[in-house]
């Protein structure tokens, strides 16, 4: 199923197949079709759970309807219901072409880096990390769409089912992956780029100090271990490791692993994308030769 992970990213990458449903002469959706596959199989080794592979995925039109009524149905609430959370989703992914690619490219990420995922329909259904990250992305939307209070609304409700805390405004690129996702807090003013691996507890706040633009920049590629506190609008710049537990005060340059509380460097040396490694404990460290006081 590893086979050219890329090409699940977009619904022209995978021309000339054809798919699941037989449909000849269009172009295929590689993710759709695999997802749908998956869907089948469980259907098959797990009769009991039929309703829910039958409702999230085999009645779906497309990868994107699929994901909004996933979500939407986890948020659903007497207050706000299922259609009208659906119908939100599907303002948001036709007004704004990037927030589809952006689902797209993140559960592409936690295929790839989450070695407890074997298939695109784990993330899809149960993955909390996923989900939330998700959640956020309509968040966002219609933040910047001048419905802050609905935006506000998902961000409390985000909160109760998936236990983050993201505030709306915060920006996030693609191929986003919060593993875990609990207890996860993002302030206002955070920017997070592409290719950025999360895990949990992760802290990107304010040092209550600041006004205005307050909290982190973390550059592409960037993985943030287990825990680590980053405070402050300082950069952590590109394919940076912070170790897990690490409270980061000061600036991390490109390629840095740093790790201690308050947060040293460690070591300057390229990195293959961090976010990829997911190597947050960092064993070749002495972490009692740091100074725990702050």
């Amino acid at each position: 199923m590893r086979r050219s992970i890329l090409s699940y990213l977009s619904p022209a990458s995978a021309a000339g197949e054809v798919d699941d449903r037989g449909r000849v002469g269009e172009v295929a959706d590689a993710l759709w079709a695999r997802l749908r596959i998956e869907a089948k199989e469980a259907y098959t080794r797990a009769p009991a759970l039929a309703p829910l592979f039958v409702e999230s995925i085999l009645e779906r039109d497309s990868f994107e309807a699929a994901v909004s009524h996933r979500i939407s149905t986890r948020l659903a609430t007497s207050t706000v219901g299922l259609e009208v959370l659906v119908d939100t989703w599907a303002k948001a992914l036709t007004g704004s072409p990037d927030v589809g690619r952006a689902l797209r490219a993140d559960i592409v990420a936690v295929v790839e880096r989450d070695p407890a995922c074997e298939r695109f329909i784990e993330p899809f259904l149960y993955f909390k990390g996923f989900h939330a990250i998700q959640t956020h992305r309509l968040a966002h939307w219609l933040w910047k769409n001048d419905e802050r209070d609905f935006a506000l609304y998902l961000q409390s409700r985000s909160s109760d089912v998936f236990q983050t805390d993201i505030h709306p405004a915060a920006r996030f690129g693609r191929g986003i992956f919060l593993d875990h996702a609990t207890g996860l807090v993002v302030g206002e003013t955070a920017v997070i780029e592409d290719n950025v691996s999360l895990l949990q507890d992760v802290t990107l706040g304010g040092t209550g100090k600041e006004s205005g633009d307050r909290h982190p920049k973390v550059r592409s590629g960037a993985m943030i271990g287990a825990g680590a506190k980053i405070l402050g609008n300082i950069e952590v710049g590109a394919n940076a490791r912070i170790a897990a537990g690490s409270v980061v005060l000061r600036p991390v340059e490109a390629n840095a692993t740093v790790a201690g509380v308050p947060a040293k460097v460690i070591k300057v040396a390229d990195h293959d994308n961090a976010s990829r490694s997911l190597d947050q404990v960092l064993s070749d460290l002495s972490y009692c030769a740091f100074d725990y006081s702050i």
